[in-house]
């Protein structure tokens, strides 16, 4: 029989059994149980968050968010330094690792290196992954800031007149904490847009080269706009990561509660508040510190949403 009439042969369906529908539709309904529940346990989640947070939402209310004050003693909270350093060491820490990291995914993707270099470059990526959070600080404090201190020195000293340059390092800073954001997120940003370009079908690389585009061109014009929502998903995710990281960049920032605009000066985040004040809370500072926890909650919701927002705006275009 020929190929052409083999391939207009009619398919046979078995109809299935019972019991064969049965477990269909058992399989259905626990695949929607299981993608209700992760929604669920979110929910669950900042219910208890505020509603433990509830006497400091009912005796604060939205002047926490615009309050610089942290005082136990007279019982007084706000967590505006907070946010402004959680915002300003993940902007710090994706203005480095953004460029990296999509170049790296480029470099590993579009075969620019022998095989067996790509390998070892996978493989050192997915092990910055795999260090723990202590150990990024720990390097940072014995390592990272007397490596920088000098580059700190000398932009001070030059540049001092720019306000993020106006105060001299002297050791823990947004910097180093925007440093150490920047590699531990830089494993995220590399594997998602590395698996966003690999996907680009080849079709349109082909049909670059064809019309007499560049390797360079083909790259910038073609393969990075087809793999921007991708691209946008890891960086947004890297910025979930950054905003929530907790024990280095509390070893690193300073913990300072107090808004500079130098990037050397000490600062702090909600996590590194929450990490380093939640043991010997009592009172109504337990409650602000879950207001604060209730905050960091929303920040990440609206990077996830935005996420979504700017993914869906590329798509349709």
């Amino acid at each position: 029989m020929s190929t052409q009439a083999q391939n207009h042969l009619p398919i046979i369906v078995r109809p299935l059994t019972p019991t064969e529908k049965s477990l269909d539709r058992g399989f259905i309904l626990l695949t929607r149980i299981f993608a209700l529940s992760v929604a669920g346990i979110l929910l669950w989640i900042a219910i208890q968050v505020a509603v433990q947070a509830g006497p400091a939402i009912l005796k604060f209310g939205p002047s926490f968010l615009i309050t610089s004050a942290w005082n136990p003693v007279d019982n007084d909270y706000g967590v505006l330094p907070q946010v402004y350093g959680t915002l300003v060491s993940a902007l710090i820490g994706l203005l480095i690792a953004v460029p990296i990291g999509v170049g790296t995914a480029l470099l590993l993707s579009e075969n620019l290196l022998p095989k067996s270099v790509q390998m070892v470059l996978v493989f050192l990526i997915e092990l910055l992954a795999a260090i723990p959070s202590v150990v990024y600080g720990v390097w940072g404090i014995f390592v990272l800031i007397p490596l920088i201190t000098p580059v700190g020195q000398w932009l001070n000293a030059y540049l001092g007149r720019l306000p993020i340059f106006n105060t001299p390092p002297t050791g823990p800073g947004l910097f180093p904490a925007g440093i150490i954001l920047a590699i531990m997120t830089l494993p995220i940003i590399t594997a998602i847009s590395r698996d966003a370009l690999i996907s680009v079908p080849p079709s349109l690389r082909q049909a670059a080269f064809g019309l007499g585009a560049t390797r360079w061109e083909t790259i910038f014009q073609v393969l990075i706009p087809s793999a921007f929502s991708g691209i946008v998903s890891a960086v947004m995710l890297a910025l979930g990561r950054a905003m929530g990281e907790t024990m280095a960049v509390t070893m690193l920032i300073g913990n300072s509660n107090h808004i500079s605009i130098s990037i050397f000066a000490p600062s702090n985040t909600i996590a590194s508040l929450l990490a380093s004040q939640f043991s010997e809370a009592s009172g109504l500072q337990v409650s602000a510190l879950m207001y604060s926890a209730l905050v960091l909650f929303v920040l990440t919701l609206i990077v996830n949403v935005l996420a979504e927002l700017i993914v869906l705006r590329v798509k349709r275009l």
